[in-house]
């Protein structure tokens, strides 16, 4: 059971603008955008990220993904954002709040991706600022959490740079490039509106 719903699923996502930077849900015609810079980012992203399937990039697997994010949204399950710079609307990486967990919990975890052209330059950290209080009024979760590998030194000062804490840490939490890795664990509480 679902309670606590506030968002109509049958109406598309808000775009939600940022300083520099705005989200709004994915679309078919960002695949070739989408495709190109994955791939030319695949080396940089790879050892934080799950093993690629082996048509990752095809135009069936993102079709595929597009469903995937559709049926998730309609679910209350997840929410996919593409985030695209303001100043050109290039597709800059993607932000999710996945695992919506209902009831007495309130909570969904974070994930995020940035391309290799576009890191180091505030890009994400603008977007995760746009999307907090989206998850805390509009989806209303009362906390978002997130994981990260503890080398990645840019992903820890993005968290705590946006408020989030450091609540612990995770042995061999998530299968990442191919091996079971630790993380360190993340959370920001909708009391902790600003950062």
């Amino acid at each position: 059971m679902a309670f606590f719903r506030t968002v109509s699923f049958a109406e598309p996502l808000p775009t939600i603008e940022g300083a520099e930077v705005f989200l709004r849900a994915p679309q078919m015609s960002d695949y070739s955008e989408w495709a190109t810079l994955r791939e030319a980012s695949r080396a940089f992203l790879s050892p934080w990220e799950p093993t690629w399937p082996a048509d990752d990039l095809g135009r069936s697997a993102f079709r595929r993904r597009l469903r995937r994010y559709a049926e998730d949204q309609r679910a209350d399950s997840s929410y996919a954002f593409f985030l695209f710079r303001k100043s050109d609307h290039a597709l800059v990486g993607g932000l999710t709040l996945a695992n919506i967990r209902r009831g007495v919990a309130q909570a969904g975890s974070l994930g995020y991706w940035t391309g290799e052209p576009f890191a180091r330059r505030g890009l994400m950290s603008g977007a995760v600022s746009a999307l907090v209080p989206f998850a805390f009024s509009s989806l209303r979760l009362h906390r978002i959490e997130a994981a990260c590998i503890p080398t990645n030194v840019a992903s820890i000062r993005l968290l705590e740079r946006s408020g989030f804490v450091r609540e612990g840490y995770a042995r061999e939490y998530l299968c990442i490039n191919g091996m079971w890795q630790d993380h360190l664990l993340y959370a920001r509480l909708s009391s902790e509106r600003t950062a």
